[in-house]
């Protein structure tokens, strides 16, 4: 495989849809995992453009036919990604940006140990709840149970490869762009691309 897969948690409320939505429209070679998903959908999310979203029924028999990559139970409602189009997309040379849980995390790096894992942290916990009510989705109680959450979720940053402050937006998103373009210029990656370049250069006269 000579594309590459990149990991990307953050507790709700970081920010991280957002990062990860601007960075796949400025970068051309990477595309973005959409997961299965058996809760509603959101006001304003489209099935296949957001979520894939399933029944609970047809979650299971995806899991007992091998389906997921990774697959995790989150407030109540089961999130999983697709192996075979994540294996299709890293076989074409196209990079792949999964943003999934510290757990989901977890199961890929075991089966996929050359991903790249990035963590996005809030700047403070104050700016976090900020987040979290300004969607105004969410009564208080919601609210309450997220932050215990994301308090949780933050502990798990040390298993991540790369360490992201989300303050100032652009600047998060211009640290997230170098990481993937340094990612691309790995030598075994980059030997296979070039692997009749680096032939012909060695090859001996």
């Amino acid at each position: 495989m000579s594309g590459t897969l990149f990991i990307v948690s953050a507790p709700s409320g970081a920010g991280k849809t957002s990062l990860v939505k601007a960075l796949v429209e400025r970068l051309d070679h990477i595309r973005l995992s959409i997961s299965y998903t058996t809760r509603p959908p959101r006001p304003g999310e489209r099935d296949g453009e957001d979520y894939h979203f399933v029944s609970e029924e047809e979650f299971q028999a995806m899991v007992r036919q091998g389906a997921f990559l990774e697959h995790a139970r989150v407030f109540g409602h089961s999130y999983g990604t697709s192996r075979a189009w994540i294996e299709e997309q890293l076989q074409a040379d196209t990079d792949v940006i999964l943003e999934i849980d510290w757990q989901g995390a977890r199961q890929v790096r075991e089966l996929l140990p050359g991903a790249v894992s990035i963590f996005i942290l809030p700047p403070s916990r104050e700016v976090l709840l900020q987040r979290l009510r300004g969607r105004g989705q969410d009564p208080e109680d919601v609210i309450a149970r997220r932050m215990a959450k994301a308090v949780d979720e933050m502990r798990h940053y040390r298993e991540y490869d790369y360490l992201v402050i989300n303050d100032v937006f652009e600047q998060a998103l211009e640290t997230l762009i170098h990481l993937i373009q340094a990612a691309r210029l790995r030598t075994p990656l980059q030997a296979r691309r070039h692997a009749d370049l680096i032939r012909s250069l060695l090859a001996e006269t």
